[in-house]
Protein backbone atom coordinates (compact mmCIF):
# COMPACT_ATOMS: atom_id res chain seq x y z
CA UNK A 1 0.00 0.00 0.00
CA UNK A 2 1.21 3.39 -0.93
CA UNK A 3 2.04 6.36 1.61
CA UNK A 4 -0.21 9.12 1.92
CA UNK A 5 0.69 12.44 3.04
CA UNK A 6 -1.46 15.79 3.16
CA UNK A 7 0.75 18.83 2.66
CA UNK A 8 0.43 22.68 2.24
CA UNK A 9 1.76 25.02 -0.53
CA UNK A 10 1.95 28.45 -0.82
CA UNK A 11 1.70 30.25 -4.08
CA UNK A 12 3.61 33.50 -2.60
CA UNK A 13 2.74 36.66 -4.44
CA UNK A 14 5.04 39.41 -5.08
CA UNK A 15 3.36 41.89 -7.70
CA UNK A 16 1.99 39.63 -10.42
CA UNK A 17 4.98 37.02 -9.75
CA UNK A 18 4.79 33.95 -7.25
CA UNK A 19 7.83 32.58 -5.55
CA UNK A 20 9.23 28.98 -7.02
CA UNK A 21 11.35 26.73 -4.70
CA UNK A 22 14.09 24.21 -6.06
CA UNK A 23 14.39 21.40 -3.88
CA UNK A 24 17.78 20.35 -2.72
CA UNK A 25 19.93 17.73 -5.21
CA UNK A 26 20.01 15.88 -1.90
CA UNK A 27 16.34 15.59 -1.04
CA UNK A 28 13.79 13.49 -1.84
CA UNK A 29 12.26 14.82 -5.73
CA UNK A 30 15.74 16.63 -5.74
CA UNK A 31 16.14 18.85 -8.76
CA UNK A 32 12.43 19.73 -8.80
CA UNK A 33 10.82 23.31 -8.47
CA UNK A 34 7.65 23.17 -6.25
CA UNK A 35 5.69 25.70 -4.39
CA UNK A 36 7.22 25.89 -0.81
CA UNK A 37 5.39 24.22 1.80
CA UNK A 38 5.14 21.25 3.75
CA UNK A 39 3.04 17.90 5.63
CA UNK A 40 0.66 18.78 7.87
CA UNK A 41 1.58 17.55 11.68
CA UNK A 42 -1.18 15.30 13.69
CA UNK A 43 -3.47 17.69 14.89
CA UNK A 44 -2.34 20.79 13.48
CA UNK A 45 -4.54 22.57 11.08
CA UNK A 46 -3.70 23.53 7.68
CA UNK A 47 -3.14 27.00 8.25
CA UNK A 48 -1.27 26.46 11.27
CA UNK A 49 1.45 24.27 9.28
CA UNK A 50 1.13 26.70 6.43
CA UNK A 51 3.21 29.19 8.88
CA UNK A 52 4.98 26.74 10.74
CA UNK A 53 6.52 25.69 7.15
CA UNK A 54 7.04 29.06 5.82
CA UNK A 55 8.68 30.08 9.22
CA UNK A 56 11.26 26.38 9.11
CA UNK A 57 11.71 26.48 5.13
CA UNK A 58 12.26 30.44 4.54
CA UNK A 59 12.27 32.35 7.75
CA UNK A 60 8.95 34.56 6.73
CA UNK A 61 5.43 34.65 8.60
CA UNK A 62 2.55 34.73 6.03
CA UNK A 63 0.27 37.32 7.45
CA UNK A 64 -2.35 36.88 4.90
CA UNK A 65 -3.23 33.57 2.48
CA UNK A 66 -6.66 32.53 1.66
CA UNK A 67 -6.90 28.49 0.59
CA UNK A 68 -7.48 28.06 -2.97
CA UNK A 69 -7.68 24.53 -4.02
CA UNK A 70 -6.80 20.70 -3.17
CA UNK A 71 -4.82 18.72 -5.50
CA UNK A 72 -4.12 14.98 -4.93
CA UNK A 73 -1.66 12.95 -7.06
CA UNK A 74 -0.45 9.99 -7.18
CA UNK A 75 3.25 9.23 -7.22
CA UNK A 76 5.02 5.58 -8.03
CA UNK A 77 5.42 5.66 -4.13
CA UNK A 78 3.59 8.12 -2.73
CA UNK A 79 -0.11 9.95 -2.71
CA UNK A 80 0.26 13.71 -2.09
CA UNK A 81 -2.84 15.43 -0.83
CA UNK A 82 -2.26 19.49 -1.35
CA UNK A 83 -3.69 22.18 -0.22
CA UNK A 84 -2.96 25.35 -1.86
CA UNK A 85 -2.97 28.43 -0.40
CA UNK A 86 -2.84 32.30 -2.30
CA UNK A 87 -0.04 34.21 0.25
CA UNK A 88 -0.54 37.72 -0.42
CA UNK A 89 1.42 39.16 2.47
CA UNK A 90 4.28 38.14 4.83
CA UNK A 91 6.98 39.03 7.32
CA UNK A 92 10.21 38.61 7.52
CA UNK A 93 13.20 38.61 5.05
CA UNK A 94 13.18 35.78 2.70
CA UNK A 95 15.96 33.46 3.53
CA UNK A 96 15.80 29.98 2.59
CA UNK A 97 16.70 27.44 5.35
CA UNK A 98 16.64 24.04 3.80
CA UNK A 99 18.76 24.27 0.77
CA UNK A 100 15.94 25.04 -1.33
CA UNK A 101 16.71 27.93 -4.55
CA UNK A 102 14.15 30.26 -4.74
CA UNK A 103 12.92 32.40 -7.89
CA UNK A 104 9.90 34.97 -8.76
CA UNK A 105 8.62 34.24 -11.42
CA UNK A 106 6.00 35.57 -13.99
CA UNK A 107 3.10 32.99 -14.28
CA UNK A 108 4.23 32.79 -17.87
CA UNK A 109 8.06 31.75 -17.39
CA UNK A 110 7.34 29.08 -14.55
CA UNK A 111 6.37 26.66 -17.28
CA UNK A 112 9.93 27.07 -18.11
CA UNK A 113 10.98 25.51 -14.85
CA UNK A 114 11.03 21.57 -14.04
CA UNK A 115 8.17 21.58 -11.44
CA UNK A 116 7.09 18.57 -9.83
CA UNK A 117 4.37 16.41 -11.39
CA UNK A 118 1.79 17.45 -9.09
CA UNK A 119 2.79 21.25 -9.12
CA UNK A 120 2.37 21.69 -13.12
CA UNK A 121 -1.73 21.61 -13.40
CA UNK A 122 -1.51 24.62 -10.64
CA UNK A 123 1.61 25.91 -12.97
CA UNK A 124 -0.98 25.99 -15.75
CA UNK A 125 -3.81 27.11 -14.40
CA UNK A 126 -1.57 30.34 -12.38
CA UNK A 127 -1.10 31.38 -16.18
CA UNK A 128 -4.90 31.64 -16.88
CA UNK A 129 -5.10 34.11 -14.05
CA UNK A 130 -2.54 36.44 -15.01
Amino acid sequence: MKKAITVVAGIVWDGERYLAARRPDTAPFGGFWEFPGGKIEPEETPEAALVREFQEELDITPTEWKYWQTVTHEYEELIVTLLFFHITAFEGTLIPQEGHTVRWVMPSQACELTFLEADIPIVQELTTLA
